[in-house]
């Protein structure tokens, strides 16, 4: 008899998961299985059948426990087990339980037998009273049925009032659906009347400035009916115009960043997943699969062309044994404000918390699943993770102690995010978003609108808007006075990876500057919002694969897109185009900018970081 192998296994495992719709579960097995690798036909393997796989096993365990069991006589019936039984038990302990169900019901044959000797008995010697007991009970039966029937009769009418009830209930609940949904329509009738002339003021503005700067080298590419609405208007037209949607492209070659400008850091030995610049030094954390993190010592100031010091790392390790143990992958790291403390958090459930010397200062311990995200609040004194426990812990750093624990999701928690020292937001594949409280044992706030998974939170720089990110292809931005989205951002055509907002507007170091905020999704694209407006302000078409990571340069002028096509792309936002670009030799999962913006780090597929020298 052939053997089920565990390539074969994996495969029918890795099968399941897609068809169940657990396609990051699926993605996971099939890249750390290597299911690419293997060289079984797909299309031999029938839909379900790992189920029937394990549905047939146990059939086969139930039929052998049976036909292997010696007291069972051949024309007795077959005997059923619990699917748990026959998992957890072997045939053995399953001929024992068939034997031990065998024994009870002759017990109970024996014990219905001197029952009915007993009953005879009794019925000899009290047949003289039989009669007379009859009668009565005849009586008691009948004023029994006629209570029976009038506590029935009772209850239906009981029943028959509460539907009545909720019938009504239920119409003025419709009616005051359908007033709300009325007064929202109305509501948002008139916002985008408001949005639509503010934008078409915006255009004639942007038409006034164009004319005063002359040519440019960015395309617009704009709708042949914003054309056609904004003359109207230029003519005294009514016509009512959409915002004007604009797609800018380069018409020039972008610089490639020369190899005298890039610093690949090499030693870890698996995926590179996460990437941050100290806040107050020019030190760099990564973090890995091989379940390690690293500080690199960056030199500050330009890189000097022909001379390649190599840069040595402090390693941070998360298993006492062997690297490269999955359990104890890196997922995600932050620098507390100061730059004195690196928190990791990891696929065992631990978040670690490390000086810039490389001592393990804390272990943190509550979560039962891997740790997705985690941050510091601006304070220090808290670090805030998610897992995929379907929880988020607050920690207490100083001692070292998880001070609150907020089970509200029913889904694993994907993002967090502070929106002050003590309120921070929470998301999750249950599509749901939760602002959270410390001390309080509900959320302060719910926010429902997304179809699905929701892989992103960030709470703009004054905490007043929150943007978020999901697999239904939109972003959304959210007020905390309101309960419903204020904006839903819906130019993307596939699922949205991340958000950031733009480190301009009120609350940043460029309170001159207009707030935006960028989203990076698996369609290949980059967008640019207005976040006053919710309108696409322009769309970065450069990728030609899905672009995991963003990240604003300091001064908010520039943007860098990391993508799996293996290459950095860096965007004006005042031109619209990509003023710089490295190609490495790994997909890229993270992108992030030092503090003085002149130093971009990357984080690779192929083991690797890159630090790349930025200047215009």
């Amino acid at each position: 008899m052939s053997s089920l192998t565990s390539v074969e296994l994996n495969f029918l495992v890795f099968r399941y998961l897609q068809e169940s719709g657990f396609t990051h579960a699926a993605f996971t097995l099939g890249y750390e299985a290597g299911i690419n690798k293997s060289n079984i036909d797909g299309n031999m393997v029938p839909p379900g059948a790992l189920i029937k796989f394990v549905q047939k096993g146990l059939q086969y365990m139930e039929m052998e426990a049976n036909l292997s069991n010696g007291e069972v006589d051949i024309d007795e019936d077959f005997s059923f087990f619990q699917p748990l039984d026959l998992i957890s038990k072997d045939v053995k302990e399953l001929q024992e339980m068939l034997r031990e169900r065998k024994r009870k019901e002759r017990d109970k044959e024996k014990d219905r037998e001197r029952s009915k000797e007993n009953d005879k008995e009794i019925e000899r010697e009290h047949e003289g009273d039989r009669s007379r007991m009859k009668e009565k009970d005849r009586h008691e039966k009948q004023k029994e049925r006629e209570r029976e029937r009038e506590k029935m009769e009772r209850e239906k009418e009981r029943e028959r009032e509460k539907m009545e009830r909720e019938k009504e209930r239920e119409r003025e609940k419709m009616e005051r659906e359908t007033f709300e949904r009325e007064r929202e329509r109305l509501k948002l009738e008139r916002e985008r009347e408001m949005e639509r002339e503010r934008e078409r003021e915006k255009i004639e503005r942007e038409k006034a400035h164009e004319k005063q700067l002359g040519g440019g080298d960015r395309d617009m590419v704009i709708d042949q009916s914003d054309k056609e609405n904004a003359g109207d208007e230029e003519h005294g037209g009514s016509t009512a115009a959409e915002p004007m949607d604009i797609t800018m492209t380069s018409t020039s070659q972008p610089c490639h960043i020369p190899s005298s400008d890039v610093r690949i850091l090499e030693g870890h030995t698996s995926e590179v997943c996460a990437c941050a610049w100290s806040p107050s030094a020019s030190l760099l954390a990564s973090g890995s699969g091989d379940a390690t993190a690293r500080i690199w010592n960056i030199p500050e100031g330009p890189f000097k062309s022909g001379f390649h010091r190599s840069i040595n790392a402090l390693i941070l390790k998360h298993a006492k044994g062997k690297s490269n143990e999955k359990s104890k992958d890196v997922t995600t790291l932050d620098w507390n404000g100061e730059g004195t403390l690196l928190a990791t958090g990891s696929c065992d459930g631990l978040a670690r918390i490390w000086n810039t010397n490389g001592d393990l200062i804390s272990t943190l311990s509550k979560h039962k699943g891997p740790i997705f995200s985690l941050k510091w609040n601006k304070k220090g004194d808290y670090l805030l993770t998610g897992s995929v426990d379907r929880t988020a812990v607050v920690w207490d750093v100083k001692a070292e102690e998880w001070k609150q624990q907020f089970e509200f999701h029913s889904g694993p928690t994907l993002d967090v995010d502070w929106r002050n020292n003590v309120s921070f937001a929470t998301s999750s594949t249950d599509t749901m978003i939760y602002l959270c409280k410390i001390g309080e044992t509900r959320p302060v706030k719910v926010f429902a609108g997304h179809q699905g998974e929701v892989n992103c939170v960030k709470w703009d720089p004054t905490g007043s808007l929150l943007a978020s990110c999901s697999d239904d292809s939109t972003a959304k931005i959210w007020n905390i006075k309101q309960h419903n989205f204020v904006h839903d951002l819906r130019e993307h055509t596939k699922e949205i990876y991340t958000i950031r907002w733009s480190p301009t507007g009120p609350g940043t170091n460029n309170p001159n500057k207009q707030l935006t905020l960028a989203s990076a999704s698996f369609d290949s694209t980059v967008k640019l919002w207005d976040a006053e407006l919710g309108k696409m302000l322009c769309s970065f078409n450069g990728h030609r694969e899905p672009v995991y990571s963003l990240a604003f340069s300091p001064n908010g002028e520039y943007i860098a897109s990391g993508s799996l096509d293996k290459s950095i792309h860096i965007w004006s936002i005042k031109e619209g185009k990509i003023v710089k670009t490295y190609t490495g030799n790994g997909g890229i999962f993270e992108v992030c900018w030092n503090k003085e913006g002149n130093k971009i780090a990357a984080c690779f597929a192929d083991n690797s970081v890159c630090v790349l020298d930025f200047r215009m």
